[in-house]
């Protein structure tokens, strides 16, 4: 099991990871409106979304290497519910910028997702790709 150094408990992923650069509670005035001007249904504009919000991260190649074997079962998965996790919650500190919770196809997004952290994080996932992950 892998543990994160940044809190010592075993790391367990999940696609939503890739929604953090997006979450804009108490940063509505700032994120939030750069946001706005924002279509997650419009390609040019989700690939932006994805490029400058949902793929920059601190952490390690190995996270990285986690998190996309992550959402690559979740995209596996036909009945995986991505608009879920878009859903606004009262009970939680998150929420996401107006009409997220109605993207048109939320499935479309996360394989969007998948496709350009492919890329970007190509380097990251090759090297972690070529340890031996049991030893993790």
């Amino acid at each position: 099991m892998f543990i994160d150094i940044d809190d010592g408990q075993p790391f367990r992923p999940t696609p939503s990871f890739f929604l953090g650069g997006v979450d804009i509670y108490d940063r509505e005035e700032t994120l939030g409106e750069e946001l706005e001007k924002l279509d997650p249904n419009n390609p040019i504009d989700r690939e932006e979304i994805i490029l400058k919000y949902c793929l920059p991260t601190r952490k390690s190649y190995r996270h990285k290497y986690l998190i996309v074997k992550c959402l690559d079962e979740a995209l596996r998965n036909e009945n995986y519910d991505f608009q879920s996790l878009l859903r606004y919650d009262p009970e939680e500190y998150s929420s996401f910028p107006d009409g997220w919770d109605e993207m048109e196809n939320t499935r479309a997004f996360f394989e969007n997702i998948y496709r350009l952290a492919t890329v970007v994080w190509k380097d990251d996932l090759q090297k972690a790709s070529l340890e031996d992950q049991s030893t993790w």
